[in-house]
């Protein structure tokens, strides 16, 4: 795994690469988690991936900042490492950033894929369950900067309040494969909602993992991302 520091503004943000092949860039989940998918083993194979570092996370500089911002900085870091278009692999609240992504700059996401994301919801019902099933899930240990936490969770109901947020979900071409754990605290209806509503959506479950697969199985997690990406 390279190490680059990229600089956007007055802001540097780190960014490991690894691979040859089609781009990728992988995001990873919290809000506000360091980039904790940055390991070579579960990278997807014969891909070039790029594991950006959030704002104000861990060895990217910064601080607290909105959803637009984030997807600002993805933009800066494409534009600077010189990639036209790129598939976003996103894991939990990467894949909800990933989908907005695509919705505001569909020219340069040539597909997502969306594992275990939350959907733009706040439904109570799903977050009746997901507290329900906290004691019962897996520990993995993950470093997170609440600040930042909580500065996107805000952003992230700004934009789920928006009133033409469906209508962009339903006009937006972009091919889209959102992937549920089948041991998942977190229901899977908002996904699959997400697959059927998008033009070129798909939706699958991956039996018998949990949220975080790609810590408790990593070999299943590597052969779900790579089988999602040469797909796209």
């Amino acid at each position: 795994m390279e190490s680059r520091m990229i600089q956007i503004g007055a802001t540097a943000l780190h960014v490991g690469v690894t691979g040859h092949g089609p781009d990728v860039v992988v995001l990873t989940g919290g809000p506000g988690c360091v980039q904790y998918l940055e390991r070579d083993e579960i990278s997807p194979l014969g891909h070039r991936a790029w594991h950006p570092e959030p704002r104000g996370v861990g060895r990217s500089g910064g601080g607290p900042h909105t959803m637009e911002e984030a997807i600002a900085d993805l933009e800066g870091i494409r534009e600077a490492v010189g990639v036209g278009t790129w598939i976003v692999v996103g894991h939990s609240w990467g894949c909800d950033l990933g989908v907005r992504y695509a919705i505001e700059h569909p020219e340069a996401v040539a597909a997502v894929v969306g594992i275990a994301g939350r959907g733009p919801q706040r439904d109570r019902t799903w977050s009746e369950a997901y507290e329900a099933g906290k004691a019962a899930e897996p520990v993995v240990d993950i470093d997170w900067v609440p600040e930042v936490h909580a500065a996107l969770s805000d952003s992230f109901t700004d934009w789920i309040h928006q009133s033409d947020l469906w209508r962009g979900l339903a006009a937006c071409g972009v091919p889209m494969h959102f992937i549920a754990a089948g041991d998942d605290i977190r229901p899977p209806w908002s996904l699959a909602q997400l697959a059927a509503l998008v033009p070129r959506g798909r939706f699958s479950t991956v039996p018998g993992v949990p949220h975080d697969f790609w810590y408790t199985h990593p070999e299943v997690w590597t052969k779900t991302v790579t089988n999602a990406c040469t797909a796209s």
